[in-house]
């Protein structure tokens, strides 16, 4: 898990699980991944910056599929066959800001469209035998992954 980057209270999956930005108290720009230093906005010379718990739905802004096998850092077992993964873009509801994350597993390019509802859902980046790494992914309102 990033540190900061995201929160989960109990309950199911995707209950309580939010991404978290920043807000600007000088001009209420929003940011995320978070800031902790200075507002982004070059317009701005504000420095108030707050944590706040991001949209957790948005829409399809745009997608695509990731059919070959990163570099590091990225974690992958290289004996292991690979598996094509999603890419999406949601634009969150209330920040109308667009974030990148990986679709849920189970979901592919083409059970995607633009303008389709999503929902930020907890993911698994990484795992062995003592340790997941969690992470953020996107799924389609109403759909269990």
């Amino acid at each position: 898990m990033v540190h900061g980057w995201f929160t989960q209270t109990t309950g199911s999956a995707a209950e309580g699980f939010r991404l978290l930005g920043t807000k600007c108290g000088g001009c209420g720009a929003v940011f995320f991944p978070r800031e902790d230093a200075f507002c982004r906005n070059p317009g701005c010379a504000g420095g108030d910056l707050t944590e706040v718990p991001l949209s957790p739905r948005g829409r399809v802004w745009s997608y695509t599929d990731g059919r070959y096998r990163p570099p590091a850092p990225y974690v992958s077992d290289p004996e292991a066959p690979w598996e094509p993964y999603t890419l999406v873009a949601v634009e969150l509801e209330a920040e109308r800001m667009v974030v990148l994350g990986q679709a849920a597993p189970g979901i592919g390019a083409a059970d995607l469209a633009v303008g389709m509802e999503m929902e930020v859902v907890p993911g698994v980046l990484n795992e062995d035998a003592g340790t997941t790494w969690t992470t953020w992914h996107f799924r389609p309102v109403g759909v269990d992954a």
